[in-house]
């Protein structure tokens, strides 16, 4: 079983690395703190997790916690405490000496998630929920350059985004606001032609990437990747067939102008056109 997973892992990599001689020149770019902002350090177990929000971020950083000793159990480890106690150190929080240090040494490790089901899971989470910074941040400035006849009601609240309008402003070069982590590219994110990670792991066979990977590092036997759902643990996970549902209210050119957004987040992790 090691042996197919391992196997897995080099073409993972190798197409990675394929994709960003083709496409990239930044193989030799030097690497800044800004490149490694999103890039979490274990040093007990010397491990660096680059962040990709909607990818199982938040029990990821439950397991580096757990790693690190600042938890016994994943079980234990509220949402908040996870994104908001900065109990974990960032790699842009060290020197130049110390992030090269352990971007040379650690394994580094990044998981990832088809791009448009990792949108849709954004959207939902984000905009379906009462949330204090993205109605009033994102929200009202998206309700108010594209909606046309917009009500007073929701141009104050920024409340109920529709996801067409959402893809507007995804799809927009002159953006009412900037980017956002939850909708960014990997390829921005993580920096992976400039970052040569160890290990890839996916969304889509999270249980067995992620307790491989535990195994790699020799983490303690009894910790294994928590399965819960960090948010709205009510509500079903975003699927396929989720996905399409949402993708069936755009344009084609919308659904191809998407693609085109995400092309290569497709290529560099060998997802299939949708």
């Amino acid at each position: 079983k090691w042996q197919s997973l391992y196997q897995i892992q080099r073409e993972r990599k190798r197409i990675m690395r394929e994709t960003c001689s083709k496409y990239k020149s930044n193989n030799r770019r030097i690497i800044t703190p800004y490149h490694v902002s999103r890039i979490f350090v274990e040093d007990k177990y010397r491990v660096l997790y680059c962040e990709v929000p909607k990818a199982g971020c938040s029990n990821w950083k439950r397991v580096l916690m757990v790693l690190n000793g600042l938890a016994s159990s994943t079980k234990d480890i509220q949402h908040n405490t996870v994104h908001y106690g900065n109990y974990l150190k960032r790699l842009d929080g060290f020197d130049h000496k110390g992030i090269y240090h352990r971007l040379n040494t650690y394994t580094k490790m990044l998981f990832i998630r088809e791009p448009f089901e990792k949108l849709v899971s954004a959207f939902r989470d984000k905009f379906e929920h009462p949330n204090n910074y993205y109605h009033p941040v994102f929200g009202k400035a998206i309700i108010s350059r594209y909606r046309v006849n917009a009500t007073k009601e929701a141009l104050r609240t920024g409340s109920g985004v529709k996801f067409k309008e959402f893809i507007q402003y995804l799809l927009d070069v002159h953006r009412p606001v900037g980017m956002d982590i939850h909708w960014d590219h990997v390829n921005r994110l993580c920096s992976p032609c400039l970052i040569d990670y160890d290990f890839v792991g996916k969304f889509e066979s999270m249980e067995e990437d992620a307790n491989f990977f535990l195994h790699l590092i020799g983490a303690p036997q009894n910790l294994t990747f928590p399965k819960f759902k960090d948010r709205h643990s009510n509500e079903e996970r975003t699927t396929t067939k989720i996905t399409q549902q949402y993708f069936a209210e755009l344009s084609p050119s919308q659904r191809q102008r998407s693609y085109d957004f995400y092309y290569m987040d497709y290529l560099m992790f060998n997802y299939s056109k949708p």
